[in-house]
């Protein structure tokens, strides 16, 4: 089944009985109305989805800015390996779009609310949804850092064992970014090390609180998305540095977004990751890269 965005025809892939979808993306999704639109290739796209036990049956996800990119990619492995995923719900060929602003704490909150009276709960959060315009710097603060916390406190409402949650694990998508800077994005480096930082505190402070939940930060290099295509357009002030960036994507190369993808299912169902930060990196033909957790001090025993 496909569906219309305004980047075009988007397939969407549903395995399970039925799947609800909050998108926060933005850039691509603000008055966005979704229109069904039969196509015969559907029953192939869904055979890729097998359905043998898997290693997440009988758990619900949600994924925010999950219509295209990594936040698809995202979408695809959670429902390949038996989640149930909040991205879109339908049933009886009726087809319905929620718009969920992560600028917006009731359409957070709504969207979470929806999630959880649709499934039985929440067990996994996977806060995505982001922009780069250095342009609009005060907008991508507000989306790629405000968005996540707001999102993680709201989710605590659903998961946390202390108010009747199961638990679960949260996974933020941040950046290399959010490990070393990169000079002509110093707005969205700077958010993305809050992400870092934010969700190792929100780690320890589950662990020490009895939330039950764990948190991990996602930190991929370049990965091919419309993102990233676009990064020499959203430089604002720092558009001169512009070739300096495409030396450190000449340098570190370009992700799959399906490599992200993997990397999360790690983070997602290796239960002694906490608080851990994951560097996705590409591997090269000498196979230096690949994914690696990043040490930081601590300060809580």
């Amino acid at each position: 089944m496909l569906y219309q965005t305004p980047s075009g025809k988007v397939p969407l892939p549903t395995k399970q009985g039925h799947i609800f979808f909050t998108c926060t993306d933005i850039e691509c999704c603000r008055d966005w109305r979704t229109t069904e639109i039969r196509d015969p290739t559907a029953e192939v796209l869904l055979s890729q989805y097998p359905t043998a036990e898997m290693a997440l049956n009988g758990k619900n996800a949600v994924v925010t800015g999950a219509v295209m990119g990594i936040g698809k990619a995202i979408t695809e492995i959670l429902l390949q390996n038996g989640a149930k995923v909040a991205l879109l719900d339908y049933g009886e060929d009726k087809v319905f779009f929620m718009n969920c602003d992560v600028e917006s704490e009731e359409d957070i909150k709504a969207g979470l609310k929806k999630a959880a009276e649709t499934f039985g709960g929440i067990d996994i959060l996977c806060n995505n949804a982001g922009i780069l315009n250095e342009g609009l710097w005060e907008k991508m603060v507000s989306i790629n850092l405000m968005g996540i916390i707001k999102g993680s406190y709201l989710a605590l409402e659903h998961m946390n064992k202390l108010t009747g949650g199961r638990g679960g694990v949260i996974v933020n998508t941040a950046s290399m970014a959010g490990i070393g800077p990169l000079p002509s994005c110093p707005v969205y480096t700077a958010v993305k090390h809050g992400v870092v930082g934010f969700t190792r505190a929100m780690a320890a402070a589950s662990t020490l609180s009895g939330y039950g939940i764990r948190f991990n930060v996602l930190c991929p290099a370049f990965v091919q998305t419309d993102l990233f295509s676009n990064i020499p357009k959203k430089l604002g002030r720092f558009s001169e540095l512009c070739l300096e960036t495409q030396q450190l994507v000449e340098h570190f190369g370009v992700l799959d977004v399906s490599e992200v993808a993997e990397a999360l299912l790690e983070l997602v169902t290796d239960e002694t990751k906490n608080g851990q930060v994951l560097l996705v990196l590409p591997t090269d033909e000498d196979g230096k890269g690949g994914n690696s957790y990043i040490s930081f001090p601590t300060y809580v025993q």
